[in-house]
């Protein structure tokens, strides 16, 4: 008899976690998700790791079958970082950079097709006919229609990071929140690979971030967030169905509000 009284009650816990998740998917309609290149990079063989970049698309296509409209921004480090090409100009360093962004999202929306999600690639430059120049209203049709959208290219000028071209793409598209994939679970107080008793913060507002100089994005992005009242989720993207979870609010990570 217990058995039988036990039964429905767990169906019933399993049905409000259920609903938990979509109601949370709810909260956040638009969402923008930055992915890092270095995530995406085969790092024995070189070139991309596809069996990543399936299951990432597999995790967004999850989220694209619950109504979630999906805007995709991707760092160029597994090419180039134009802070570090010191033996050529600035400029054109953050140039090949802006490139880069460009030829990883070209592979991603590809691998995100061949799972049976509809795409769609704007820069913030001309790349022939190999993308559409970014335009907010072509754009925002896009991710009404349901279409995965890439923003590459950055801002399209240089001395800005991808972390501003996500956040100025976020803004303009009315996103309700930016999530951040790293290879660390949240927000530390100092660098927990150095210092131990490092504290993690579960929530913690941008003006903090901005006033304590903590490494999450850089600085113009930051005050941007805090301008426009933008909220970020910080999360391990290496965590099993990590965006998936992201998404649904049931990863540790860290809330910045804003």
């Amino acid at each position: 008899m217990r058995e039988a009284r036990n039964g429905p009650s767990i169906k019933a816990e399993l049905h409000k976690e259920r609903e938990a998740e979509v109601n949370q998917m709810e909260k956040h309609r638009r969402v923008f998700l930055k992915l890092s290149g270095e995530a995406l990079a085969n790092k024995e063989k070189g070139g991309y790791d596809l069996p990543v970049v399936q299951n990432i698309a597999e995790q967004v296509k999850n989220a694209v079958d619950q109504g979630i409209e999906v805007g995709i921004v991707i760092g160029g480090g597994n090419y180039w970082r134009g802070r570090t090409g010191n033996e050529i100009a600035r400029p054109k360093s953050d140039q090949i950079g802006m490139l880069a962004t460009v030829m990883n999202c070209l592979y991603v929306s590809e691998v995100f097709r061949s799972e049976g999600l509809e795409t769609e690639i704007f820069t913030s430059f001309q790349v022939g006919s190999f993308t559409k120049l970014f335009c907010q209203d072509e754009a925002d049709r896009a991710m009404s229609a349901g279409k995965v959208t890439f923003f590459a290219g950055g801002t399209g000028h240089p001395y800005f990071s991808t972390d501003t071209g996500i956040v100025l793409r976020a803004i303009e598209m009315g996103a309700d929140q930016v999530l951040l994939g790293k290879s660390i679970d949240g927000i530390y107080d100092s660098d927990p690979r150095v210092n131990p008793n490092a504290k993690k913060f579960d929530t913690i507002s941008i003006s903090e971030v901005i006033e304590r100089r903590l490494d999450v994005i850089d600085h113009t992005a930051a005050v941007m967030c805090e301008d426009n009242h933008l909220a970020l989720f910080i999360f391990d993207l290496r965590e099993e169905n990590s965006i998936f979870k992201a998404l649904n609010g049931t990863i540790d990570g860290t809330t910045v509000t804003a």
